[in-house]
């Protein structure tokens, strides 16, 4: 197993590709720590985890929550000794143009897709760089590399995201931090509901999906797990401050 005994932590992980990305971290040795608000949520992933032999603890909190964040590293460290592995993954969709969304919803996406991931990040560093080894792993989207109608709060999030991989990966990679972000395409979850909502049901984003992307379907969870265990273990031990897009060839479009 290529993550043996490996800590890690994958917030959002109560369900969909988070919970997906949780299952092969464990599968492969870590013990992973699932973070989500949703108590039922994290509860089903861990047992899912611990029904395959694996093994996982729930940490339910809300991610935009500074006190919770930090109490949640404090007591990972506290009894685990350390923390290698940080999957940033937590994030919510805000539909509406630059005249439509709301402040509060451009906010909330702000402090939820970025701020939440940089202090994160800002906690688990100085364990990771007493150590001189760890994976920061940021999830972004390929509305992050490209243009999303109507989604000004989320496509700016998204894009924020790359840029703050950058940031710490050229910051830190030489104290042996590695900081990567993952873009994924179109994948089938209810993550999506509202851009669905918004293009005007699912009749119009699978006509959208065929016509957009080269291999015209959705992903499924299971496809973007692979390449979350790739960026998170040493298969990918000399690539730092890159951006993996994986979205069926929409962005070659």
């Amino acid at each position: 197993m290529i993550l043996q005994d490996r800590i890690a932590i994958v917030t959002g992980s109560g369900s969909g590709i988070g919970r997906a990305g949780a299952i092969i971290l464990a599968r492969e040795g870590a013990v992973v720590v699932v973070v989500d608000r949703d108590r039922a949520a994290a509860e089903e992933t861990t047992g899912l985890i611990a029904a395959s032999g694996g093994r996982a603890e729930a940490a339910v909190l809300d991610v935009t929550d500074d006190e919770a964040l930090r109490s949640m590293v404090a007591d990972v460290l506290n009894r685990h000794g350390r923390i290698d592995i940080l999957h940033n993954h937590a994030g919510a969709q805000v539909s509406g143009d630059l005249e439509g969304v709301s402040i509060e919803g451009f906010d909330r996406s702000w402090h939820l897709n970025v701020r939440s991931h940089f202090l994160a990040a800002r906690l688990v560093m100085p364990a990771m760089r007493s150590r001189g080894t760890g994976v920061i792993l940021n999830t972004s989207s390929s509305s992050g590399v490209l243009y999303d109608r109507e989604m000004i709060a989320y496509t700016t999030s998204k894009h924020a995201v790359i840029a703050m991989t950058r940031q710490m990966a050229g910051d830190y990679g030489r104290f042996g931090i590695r900081v990567n972000a993952l873009c994924p395409g179109w994948v089938d979850t209810p993550f999506n509901d509202p851009f669905v909502a918004q293009m005007g049901g699912r009749p119009s984003i699978e006509t959208y999906i065929r016509d957009r992307v080269p291999l015209g379907r959705w992903a499924d969870v299971s496809e973007i797990a692979e390449p979350i265990l790739f960026l998170v273990s040493d298969r990918s031990s000399y690539m730092t401050g890159q951006i993996l897009v994986v979205d069926g060839g929409e962005t070659v479009v």
